[in-house]
């Protein structure tokens, strides 16, 4: 479901599939995981290969985002498609992600 590639400043973790009611708790582990693993770098979530998210889903980020505000750690989200960035629209969550059209924009606005 995920690969992490860490870069000297920051860290890319690419999650991929339907991401539902099936697998959120493994989603909710792995991206908790990943946002308490390296604090003191920016995480960003690659979504440029999630085919579907539901609400299961959804709450697996927000609860990733809410670790990584308790730990002080910018995590944003980029490359999500538009069949799944409206989800965000819809629940307003895309005014609480930083959420970027790709990993060259989110590294751009980095420096």
């Amino acid at each position: 479901m995920q690969s992490t590639l860490s870069r000297p400043q920051v860290e890319v973790v690419h999650i991929s599939g339907h991401l539902n009611g099936s697998n959120a708790s493994a989603l909710q582990g792995q991206l908790n995981a990943a946002v308490a693993a390296n604090p003191s770098i920016p995480l960003l979530i690659d979504m440029s290969q999630v085919e579907s998210l539901d609400s299961a889903g959804l709450m697996a980020f927000v609860s990733a985002l809410s670790l990584a505000q308790q730990l002080d750690r910018q995590l944003s989200l980029c490359s999500i498609a538009p069949s799944v960035r409206i989800i965000f629209e819809l629940t307003q969550l895309d005014r609480v992600f930083r959420i970027f059209d790709n990993p060259a924009a989110f590294e751009g606005a980095l420096h």
